[in-house]
């Protein structure tokens, strides 16, 4: 793997100067060992990845909780199915469900026809899981997936029917993610970025842990402190915030580096 540092906008006043991090694989690398080092693809055919503050389920640790039961019981009419994308039928009327859903959530044509039908043909979607409404055999959703056998699964884009939200199906649809995936002695799910507080339902999952920048933390309040941290103005690096020292790594950043998993040879 190899590293390039994307410069962005500096903040000279208080000596911040910020750089994206990507990162390129080497030949020999799947992406499920770059995900596992704290990035996130950033084009679909896994040729650059980016760093970021994402969330991941451990799934070894993973156990229902009554919220998870409690979501699951919510769809008991719902019955899934994992297909390869080879043999799911992206047809018309999928390419309309999956535009009307993304047009609703992200704003009218955010997401065009050309960029959904992009995603169902790339490389980081091999897998679909479908979603139906077994009492009137009606498709009500699907997940889109890439799969490492028995080592990971990325759940990327969600699409599902909106009028099914006393059931709350887009959460019914990410907890039967982690359960099928837990079931099958996956090692990890990834459920993608987490920068606000409309974002924490990624966390309701024993297991759960994010990517700090330097480690994978179980520490789900440290989470929540660098969220409400985002909302106010920031003056110093995380690492050079004292605050942010002593409520987590008692004050040191020795603590800091003995947890970092990167090192240059």
């Amino acid at each position: 793997m190899k590293l390039l540092f994307s410069e962005y906008k500096s903040d000279y006043t208080n000596y911040i100067f910020p750089y994206a991090i990507w990162a390129i694989p080497d030949a020999d690398e799947t992406p499920a060992m770059i995900f596992d080092r704290g990035f996130l693809p950033s084009s679909r055919d896994f040729a650059r990845f980016y760093m970021c503050r994402h969330v991941r389920v451990n799934l070894k640790n993973f156990e229902r909780s009554s919220e998870n039961r409690r979501i699951l019981r919510k769809g008991d009419g719902f019955e899934s199915k994992l297909l390869p994308k080879s043999e799911f039928n992206y047809s018309a009327e999928w390419q309309e469900f999956c535009k009307n859903y993304a047009d609703i959530k992200f704003g009218k044509d955010v997401m065009t026809y050309e960029r959904l039908d992009s995603i169902m043909k790339a490389k980081i979607v091999s897998h679909i899981l479908l979603f139906t409404d077994s009492q009137n055999d009606k498709d009500v959703g699907l997940a889109t997936l890439y799969l490492e056998k028995d080592i990971m699964a990325y759940y990327y884009y969600a699409f599902y029917d909106l009028n099914y939200y006393k059931q709350n199906l887009g959460m019914y649809m990410m907890t039967s993610a982690v359960d099928y995936f837990a079931e099958r002695n996956f090692n990890y799910i990834y459920l993608g970025s987490c920068y606000s507080r409309n974002a924490l339902y990624k966390i309701q999952f024993r297991g759960a842990e994010f990517f700090n920048g330097f480690k994978w933390s179980h520490n789900l309040k440290e989470l929540k402190y660098l969220i409400e941290r985002d909302k106010s103005a920031v003056t110093q690096h995380l690492i050079e915030t004292k605050e942010y020292r002593e409520k987590y790594y008692d004050s040191e950043i020795a603590n800091i580096v003995e947890a970092s998993n990167f090192e240059v040879e």
